[in-house]
């Protein structure tokens, strides 16, 4: 990654979430905190509307997001970060690139829906849109071409799905990610922090890494090694590792099984990666 050290601090951006989610891992690692419904006890008490409001004016969507099933996504988000905060692979970043990560679990469902029986096949994408969105209002750093572009990349991206079955969801149409991609780097600059943030939103359900949950879209193998390069890959790496993490962080056999699959296919998609950028 390129050594863009002057973007915003989430620490900084919000040291409440922050400190409550420290304060998760540790009653996690004391056996405090062991169920879905503890945790969603926490983040219940945690979310008052004084919070709720804060996080709303710096990431626009969180109020919706919340609003469905009980704010099932909500407390999946906050165990995104809990899984992520424990994770080696977290541990293993540079600062700069955990600040990245945590902006990233921030926004990565911040447009999905949550609706019984329903899947929300497009919420990577649109989670992306919102997130390019609201980035240069945080102080993210964007090029000359950002106002004349955003619009258009914005409405382009939420539209590049596939129509499907009437009793199923529209899927993502990779054959739309070479423009989206590129236009991202036009839009914040090639590897610079934001543009990492709206990439790996993007892309965060595209590898196939979990045999239980298969991906709407999955990529080939050719489009791993066009769309994933070496600054994006750890980044992608930890957030699809902290998501598996938000479901099944109280289900260690489940949690186990799923992070050998991802590991596994992160290995050979490192070796894509390798094999792209000799």
């Amino acid at each position: 990654m390129k050594p863009f050290s002057n973007f915003p601090s989430f620490d900084i951006a919000f040291p409440e979430l922050n400190e409550f989610i420290h304060e998760l891992v540790q009653e996690y690692k004391t056996g405090n905190l062991n169920s879905w419904d503890e945790l969603d006890k926490r983040t219940h008490r945690f979310y008052s509307l004084d919070m709720m409001d804060l996080i709303e004016s710096k990431a626009p969507g969180w109020k919706n997001m919340s609003s469905y099933s009980e704010g099932i996504t909500r407390t999946h988000v906050t165990c995104v970060f809990l899984g992520m905060y424990m994770l080696d692979e977290f541990q293993s970043l540079s600062p700069e690139q955990q600040q990245i990560a945590k902006w990233i679990i921030l926004f990565h469902d911040i447009d999905k829906f949550h609706i019984r029986k329903v899947k929300d096949t497009m919420h990577a994408f649109n989670s992306a849109v919102v997130a390019a969105n609201t980035l240069p209002s945080l102080g993210f750093f964007t090029t000359y071409k950002y106002n004349e572009l955003i619009q258009s990349w914005s409405d382009y991206t939420r539209n590049a799905s596939i129509p499907t079955d009437v009793k199923e969801s529209p899927k993502p149409d990779n054959q739309k990610l070479p423009r989206i991609l590129s236009e991202i780097d036009e839009l914040f600059g090639q590897d610079t922090p934001a543009s990492l943030i709206v990439k790996t939103i993007l892309l965060h359900i595209s590898p196939a890494v979990d045999k239980n949950y298969p991906t709407p879209s999955p990529l080939t193998e050719d489009e791993m090694q066009r769309f994933i390069n070496p600054p994006l890959f750890p980044l992608l790496k930890v957030m699809m590792l902290s998501d598996n993490e938000g479901w099944s962080m109280f289900n260690p056999m489940v949690r186990d099984q799923q992070k050998r699959d991802a590991l596994i296919a992160f290995e050979r998609i490192q070796e894509l990666i390798e094999l792209a950028h000799k």
